[in-house]
Protein backbone atom coordinates (compact mmCIF):
# COMPACT_ATOMS: atom_id res chain seq x y z
CA UNK A 1 0.00 0.00 0.00
CA UNK A 2 3.24 2.34 0.57
CA UNK A 3 3.58 3.39 -3.24
CA UNK A 4 6.02 6.76 -2.69
CA UNK A 5 8.90 6.19 -5.54
CA UNK A 6 12.07 7.71 -4.27
CA UNK A 7 13.46 8.15 -8.05
CA UNK A 8 10.15 10.83 -8.75
CA UNK A 9 11.54 12.44 -5.95
CA UNK A 10 14.88 12.71 -6.73
CA UNK A 11 13.97 14.18 -9.74
CA UNK A 12 12.19 16.96 -8.91
CA UNK A 13 14.58 17.38 -5.92
CA UNK A 14 15.92 20.69 -7.95
CA UNK A 15 13.14 22.17 -8.17
CA UNK A 16 11.51 22.52 -5.08
CA UNK A 17 10.95 25.17 -2.67
CA UNK A 18 10.32 25.58 1.47
CA UNK A 19 12.47 27.46 4.90
CA UNK A 20 13.80 25.72 7.22
CA UNK A 21 11.95 23.20 8.98
CA UNK A 22 11.89 22.18 12.24
CA UNK A 23 13.47 19.13 14.44
CA UNK A 24 11.53 16.35 15.29
CA UNK A 25 11.03 16.08 18.96
CA UNK A 26 12.18 12.64 19.15
CA UNK A 27 15.39 13.60 17.96
CA UNK A 28 18.50 15.85 18.79
CA UNK A 29 19.79 18.58 16.31
CA UNK A 30 23.28 18.03 15.53
CA UNK A 31 26.04 19.92 17.08
CA UNK A 32 26.46 23.29 14.73
CA UNK A 33 29.78 22.10 12.84
CA UNK A 34 29.57 24.43 9.45
CA UNK A 35 30.12 22.76 6.53
CA UNK A 36 29.85 23.07 2.63
CA UNK A 37 25.87 22.44 2.02
CA UNK A 38 26.53 19.93 -1.13
CA UNK A 39 28.43 18.15 1.28
CA UNK A 40 25.37 17.90 4.14
CA UNK A 41 23.19 17.27 0.99
CA UNK A 42 24.87 14.17 -0.30
CA UNK A 43 25.62 12.88 3.14
CA UNK A 44 21.60 13.10 4.37
CA UNK A 45 21.10 11.12 0.35
CA UNK A 46 23.49 8.30 1.70
CA UNK A 47 22.03 7.89 4.90
CA UNK A 48 17.77 7.89 2.98
CA UNK A 49 19.51 5.53 0.43
CA UNK A 50 20.62 2.96 3.25
CA UNK A 51 18.00 3.77 5.60
CA UNK A 52 19.02 5.08 8.54
CA UNK A 53 16.30 7.24 8.37
CA UNK A 54 16.54 9.64 11.72
CA UNK A 55 20.31 10.53 10.11
CA UNK A 56 18.74 11.14 7.24
CA UNK A 57 16.03 13.35 8.77
CA UNK A 58 18.90 15.11 10.56
CA UNK A 59 21.05 16.03 7.65
CA UNK A 60 18.46 17.51 5.83
CA UNK A 61 16.98 19.34 8.71
CA UNK A 62 20.79 20.33 9.06
CA UNK A 63 21.06 21.61 5.29
CA UNK A 64 18.34 23.96 6.22
CA UNK A 65 19.35 25.36 9.33
CA UNK A 66 23.10 26.10 7.67
CA UNK A 67 21.65 27.03 4.48
CA UNK A 68 18.32 28.14 5.03
CA UNK A 69 18.04 30.44 1.43
CA UNK A 70 19.99 28.03 -0.55
CA UNK A 71 18.61 25.87 -3.50
CA UNK A 72 19.77 22.83 -1.24
CA UNK A 73 17.10 23.75 1.69
CA UNK A 74 14.31 24.24 -0.82
CA UNK A 75 14.71 20.61 -1.76
CA UNK A 76 15.67 19.35 1.61
CA UNK A 77 11.91 19.93 3.69
CA UNK A 78 9.92 17.65 0.96
CA UNK A 79 12.85 15.19 1.15
CA UNK A 80 12.68 15.08 4.95
CA UNK A 81 9.03 14.50 4.86
CA UNK A 82 9.32 11.56 2.52
CA UNK A 83 11.72 9.87 4.61
CA UNK A 84 9.73 10.53 7.93
CA UNK A 85 7.37 8.40 5.71
CA UNK A 86 9.24 5.53 4.72
CA UNK A 87 10.22 5.43 8.77
CA UNK A 88 6.25 5.25 9.14
CA UNK A 89 6.61 8.50 11.49
CA UNK A 90 3.72 9.75 9.72
CA UNK A 91 2.33 12.74 11.96
CA UNK A 92 5.70 14.30 11.25
CA UNK A 93 5.66 13.19 7.18
CA UNK A 94 2.29 15.29 7.68
CA UNK A 95 3.27 18.08 9.29
CA UNK A 96 6.53 18.29 7.24
CA UNK A 97 4.42 18.14 4.18
CA UNK A 98 1.81 20.45 5.58
CA UNK A 99 4.64 22.98 6.38
CA UNK A 100 5.78 23.10 2.62
CA UNK A 101 2.30 23.45 1.06
CA UNK A 102 2.21 26.76 3.82
CA UNK A 103 4.72 28.43 2.27
CA UNK A 104 4.70 26.72 -1.39
CA UNK A 105 1.07 26.07 -2.40
CA UNK A 106 1.91 26.71 -6.08
CA UNK A 107 5.04 24.71 -5.77
CA UNK A 108 6.08 21.63 -8.41
CA UNK A 109 6.53 19.55 -5.37
CA UNK A 110 2.85 20.39 -4.10
CA UNK A 111 1.44 17.45 -5.83
CA UNK A 112 3.74 15.35 -3.96
CA UNK A 113 3.58 17.06 -0.77
CA UNK A 114 -0.76 16.31 -1.13
CA UNK A 115 -0.09 13.11 -1.78
CA UNK A 116 2.63 12.67 0.99
CA UNK A 117 0.04 13.64 3.54
CA UNK A 118 -3.11 11.63 2.03
CA UNK A 119 -0.95 8.29 1.61
CA UNK A 120 0.62 8.78 5.23
CA UNK A 121 -3.29 8.86 6.83
CA UNK A 122 -3.98 6.04 4.19
CA UNK A 123 -1.31 3.60 5.65
CA UNK A 124 -2.68 4.42 9.24
CA UNK A 125 -5.85 3.24 8.40
CA UNK A 126 -7.80 0.95 11.15
CA UNK A 127 -9.52 -2.05 11.07
CA UNK A 128 -13.46 -1.66 11.03
CA UNK A 129 -14.04 -2.23 14.38
CA UNK A 130 -12.19 0.87 15.58
CA UNK A 131 -12.83 4.76 14.76
CA UNK A 132 -12.79 5.47 11.60
CA UNK A 133 -11.91 9.37 12.16
CA UNK A 134 -8.35 8.69 10.55
CA UNK A 135 -10.06 6.74 7.69
CA UNK A 136 -11.97 9.85 6.67
CA UNK A 137 -9.12 11.97 7.22
CA UNK A 138 -7.31 9.71 4.38
CA UNK A 139 -10.44 10.02 2.71
CA UNK A 140 -10.59 13.56 2.42
CA UNK A 141 -6.61 14.07 1.50
CA UNK A 142 -7.36 11.27 -1.10
CA UNK A 143 -9.76 13.06 -2.91
CA UNK A 144 -7.92 17.06 -2.49
CA UNK A 145 -5.51 14.93 -4.38
CA UNK A 146 -7.89 13.45 -7.56
CA UNK A 147 -9.38 17.03 -7.36
CA UNK A 148 -5.95 18.99 -7.44
CA UNK A 149 -4.33 16.78 -9.56
CA UNK A 150 -7.03 14.81 -11.94
CA UNK A 151 -4.66 14.00 -14.89
CA UNK A 152 -1.35 12.98 -12.40
CA UNK A 153 -0.30 9.72 -11.61
CA UNK A 154 -0.92 10.51 -7.96
CA UNK A 155 -4.31 11.26 -8.43
CA UNK A 156 -4.51 7.30 -10.31
CA UNK A 157 -3.06 6.20 -7.06
CA UNK A 158 -5.44 8.32 -4.94
CA UNK A 159 -8.79 6.70 -7.02
CA UNK A 160 -7.45 3.06 -6.22
CA UNK A 161 -7.20 3.64 -2.51
CA UNK A 162 -10.09 5.72 -2.32
CA UNK A 163 -11.98 2.31 -3.35
CA UNK A 164 -10.18 1.05 -0.30
CA UNK A 165 -11.32 4.00 2.07
CA UNK A 166 -14.82 3.41 0.86
CA UNK A 167 -15.05 -0.11 1.60
CA UNK A 168 -13.60 0.54 4.70
CA UNK A 169 -15.98 3.29 5.55
CA UNK A 170 -19.08 0.78 4.56
CA UNK A 171 -18.25 -1.72 6.56
CA UNK A 172 -18.15 0.08 9.84
CA UNK A 173 -21.63 0.97 8.70
CA UNK A 174 -22.53 -2.32 8.50
CA UNK A 175 -21.09 -3.48 12.00
CA UNK A 176 -23.60 -0.64 13.16
CA UNK A 177 -26.18 -1.64 11.69
CA UNK A 178 -25.93 -5.29 12.69
CA UNK A 179 -25.52 -3.90 16.00
CA UNK A 180 -28.72 -2.41 16.12
CA UNK A 181 -30.13 -4.81 14.12
CA UNK A 182 -29.69 -7.77 16.59
CA UNK A 183 -31.21 -5.38 19.39
CA UNK A 184 -34.09 -4.94 17.66
CA UNK A 185 -33.54 -1.08 16.99
CA UNK A 186 -35.06 -1.28 13.71
CA UNK A 187 -34.70 2.44 12.80
CA UNK A 188 -31.90 2.69 13.40
CA UNK A 189 -30.18 -0.27 11.89
CA UNK A 190 -32.17 1.05 8.61
CA UNK A 191 -30.63 3.94 8.36
CA UNK A 192 -26.95 2.58 8.33
CA UNK A 193 -28.03 0.03 5.83
CA UNK A 194 -29.54 2.55 3.48
CA UNK A 195 -26.27 4.84 4.13
CA UNK A 196 -24.08 2.09 2.73
CA UNK A 197 -26.52 1.35 -0.19
CA UNK A 198 -26.42 5.17 -0.90
CA UNK A 199 -23.30 6.18 -0.05
CA UNK A 200 -20.80 3.21 -0.97
CA UNK A 201 -23.08 1.66 -3.60
CA UNK A 202 -19.93 0.29 -5.47
CA UNK A 203 -18.75 -1.16 -2.35
CA UNK A 204 -18.35 -5.06 -2.01
CA UNK A 205 -20.61 -4.21 1.51
CA UNK A 206 -23.97 -2.93 -1.01
CA UNK A 207 -25.15 -6.17 -1.26
CA UNK A 208 -25.54 -7.49 2.35
CA UNK A 209 -26.60 -4.07 3.04
CA UNK A 210 -29.65 -4.61 0.76
CA UNK A 211 -30.45 -8.55 1.99
CA UNK A 212 -30.45 -6.26 5.98
CA UNK A 213 -32.75 -4.04 4.60
CA UNK A 214 -34.78 -6.94 3.71
CA UNK A 215 -34.55 -8.59 6.79
CA UNK A 216 -35.38 -5.27 9.09
CA UNK A 217 -38.09 -4.72 6.81
CA UNK A 218 -40.18 -7.63 7.17
CA UNK A 219 -39.14 -8.22 10.65
CA UNK A 220 -41.33 -4.09 10.85
CA UNK A 221 -44.33 -5.86 8.84
CA UNK A 222 -43.49 -3.53 5.96
CA UNK A 223 -43.56 -5.99 3.09
CA UNK A 224 -43.89 -3.52 -0.01
CA UNK A 225 -40.68 -2.15 1.81
CA UNK A 226 -38.80 -5.79 2.18
CA UNK A 227 -39.86 -6.27 -1.55
CA UNK A 228 -38.50 -3.04 -3.46
CA UNK A 229 -35.29 -3.82 -1.33
CA UNK A 230 -34.91 -7.51 -2.61
CA UNK A 231 -35.79 -6.39 -6.12
CA UNK A 232 -33.02 -4.01 -6.25
CA UNK A 233 -30.95 -6.55 -4.69
CA UNK A 234 -32.01 -9.07 -7.35
CA UNK A 235 -31.62 -6.65 -10.52
CA UNK A 236 -28.16 -5.40 -9.55
CA UNK A 237 -26.81 -8.67 -7.86
CA UNK A 238 -28.58 -11.48 -9.23
CA UNK A 239 -25.99 -13.90 -8.44
CA UNK A 240 -25.26 -12.81 -4.92
CA UNK A 241 -25.49 -15.24 -2.15
CA UNK A 242 -27.30 -12.27 -0.65
CA UNK A 243 -29.97 -12.21 -2.98
CA UNK A 244 -30.16 -15.94 -2.11
CA UNK A 245 -31.53 -15.10 1.16
CA UNK A 246 -33.53 -12.65 0.51
CA UNK A 247 -35.35 -14.22 -1.84
CA UNK A 248 -35.97 -17.33 0.46
CA UNK A 249 -37.27 -14.72 2.94
CA UNK A 250 -39.71 -12.91 0.59
CA UNK A 251 -41.39 -15.80 -1.22
CA UNK A 252 -41.90 -17.61 2.45
CA UNK A 253 -44.44 -14.04 2.46
CA UNK A 254 -45.70 -14.67 -0.72
CA UNK A 255 -43.74 -11.94 -2.38
CA UNK A 256 -41.75 -12.26 -5.65
CA UNK A 257 -39.02 -9.57 -5.75
CA UNK A 258 -38.49 -10.59 -9.93
CA UNK A 259 -42.08 -10.25 -10.88
CA UNK A 260 -41.24 -6.84 -10.81
CA UNK A 261 -41.58 -4.06 -13.73
CA UNK A 262 -38.82 -1.82 -14.47
CA UNK A 263 -40.61 0.90 -13.66
CA UNK A 264 -41.64 -0.77 -10.95
CA UNK A 265 -37.88 -1.49 -9.76
CA UNK A 266 -37.08 2.04 -10.67
CA UNK A 267 -39.83 3.30 -8.29
CA UNK A 268 -38.90 0.88 -5.21
CA UNK A 269 -35.08 2.34 -5.90
CA UNK A 270 -36.29 5.92 -5.33
CA UNK A 271 -38.02 5.22 -2.49
CA UNK A 272 -35.20 3.33 -0.86
CA UNK A 273 -32.83 5.89 -2.04
CA UNK A 274 -33.68 9.16 -2.47
CA UNK A 275 -32.96 10.06 -5.91
CA UNK A 276 -32.06 6.66 -6.87
CA UNK A 277 -32.58 5.73 -10.54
Amino acid sequence: MRKVHFALIATMASTLAITACQNSNRRQELAYVERPVEQLYARAVDELDSRDFDQAILLFNEVERQHPYSEWARRSSLMSAFASYESRAYDEAITTSQRYLSLNPAGQGASYAYYLIAVSYFDQIMDVGRDQKTTELARDALLDVVRRYPESDYARDATIKLDMVSDQLAGKEMEIGRWYLRRNQHLSAINRFRTVVSDYETTSHTPEALHRLVEVYLSTGLKQEALAAGAVLGYNFPDSVWYEYSYRLLSGQGLDPEGATEEQKRTWLQRLIPGGK
